[in-house]
């Protein structure tokens, strides 16, 4: 009858792993998907936390009273929606309708 010995590994993520799962990441996603997966991981996060809430998903009464959002512009190459002010599309790197025009000096 021998003592066994047992041991525990503690796993903590430090900043230096964290690191380096975002250099995998990029590695194996590329730099221009991992937005699209950000994005589509926080989407999937409200509708998780919307479906916890039982919140439904009808629109509000100051919308259905008629008034409409006014529409965001969309890149004419790729038509990803933009924010106003923006001189390129992040996603395909088209310059936008509304680029201003630096003037030739």
């Amino acid at each position: 009858m021998g003592l066994r010995v047992t041991r525990t590994i503690d796993v903590m993520v430090g900043p230096q792993d964290l690191l380096l799962g975002l250099v995998l990441a990029v590695f194996f996603f590329g730099a221009k998907k991992l937005p699209e997966i950000a994005n589509s991981l926080g989407r999937g996060i409200k509708e998780f936390q919307k479906g916890l809430t039982g919140t439904p998903d009808s629109p509000t009464e100051s919308n259905s009273a008629g008034a409409t959002p006014p529409s965001a512009p969309t890149c004419t190459a790729c038509k990803a929606p933009l924010q106003s002010g923006w001189s390129h599309c992040p996603h395909c790197g088209a310059a936008t309708a509304e680029a201003p025009r630096e003037p030739l000096a």
